[in-house]
C-alpha cells in the first residue's frame, strides 16, 4: 500500500503498539524524550488549554511506583493473591521509559470537558506516533492503576485522572500486525 517507508503516511500506516513487557533498552534518552513530548503536545486543543500533563517516571523510581501501586491495591483488595501483586509489580517495571499521562481538565473554562478529554487522548496518541517516528515502540496501558485514586494522587489530584501509562522502548521481537477495522464498516458517506 505505502511503498515509501520514509513518508509521513508510511510512518502512520506502520505504527503498532508494542507490548510494554516486550519493550527493552534502548529507550529514548532525555533529549529524544523531550522531543517526543514536545511533539505529543502538538495536538488539536480547543481553547489552547493543554488539558493534559506528562510525568516521567525515571528508572530508579520504578520500585517506588511498584510499592505505591501494590500498597494501594492491597488497601482496596486485602484478599489479593500473590499473582495479582506480582503482576502489578511487573507493571511498574516494564520498558525502559515510562511516562504517566494525566488528563487535567480546566474546570474554569467554558470548553466542554468532553472536548478537553479528547484533546488529552490525542496528546497520548501523538506521543505514540512521535515515539514510532523516533525509532521506538510505545504501549499505552491503563489497567487498575489508572483508576486508583491513591495512584492518581501520587501524580496529581482530582479532578485529574490518569489517561494512561505510556511505555516506550525497543521491541525485543518484531511487532505483530493485528486485525484492523474494515473501512466499509466504520466509514460511510452521509446522504442526508
Amino acid at each position: 500500500m505505502f511503498n515509501d517507508t520514509t513518508s509521513p503516511l508510511s510512518l502512520l500506516a506502520t505504527r503498532r503498539s508494542g507490548k510494554p513487557r516486550d519493550l527493552v533498552a534502548p529507550g529514548p534518552d532525555m533529549a529524544q524524550l523531550d522531543r517526543i513530548l514536545t511533539i505529543a503536545a502538538r495536538t488539536p486543543d480547543h481553547g489552547k488549554l493543554a488539558p493534559w500533563r506528562f510525568v516521567v517516571v525515571p528508572e530508579d523510581r520504578r520500585t517506588s511506583l511498584s510499592d505505591l501501586i501494590t500498597t494501594a491495591y492491597r488497601a482496596e483488595r486485602p484478599q489479593a493473591g500473590r499473582q495479582e501483586i506480582e503482576a502489578l509489580d511487573q507493571f511498574a517495571h516494564q520498558a525502559p521509559v515510562l511516562v504517566v499521562a494525566l488528563f487535567s481538565p480546566r474546570t474554569e473554562s467554558h470548553i466542554p470537558p468532553w472536548e478537553q478529554e479528547l484533546a488529552a487522548g490525542a496528546a497520548c496518541m501523538n506521543l505514540l506516533h512521535a515515539a514510532h517516528a523516533s525509532g521506538f515502540a510505545g504501549g499505552w496501558l491503563t489497567g487498575w492503576p489508572a483508576y486508583s485514586d491513591a495512584v492518581r494522587d501520587a501524580f496529581g489530584a482530582a479532578p485529574e485522572r490518569i489517561a494512561g501509562f505510556m511505555f516506550i522502548g525497543t521491541p525485543s521481537r518484531p511487532l505483530e500486525e493485528r486485525p484492523r477495522p474494515d473501512l466499509s464498516r466504520i466509514a460511510t458517506v452521509w446522504r442526508g
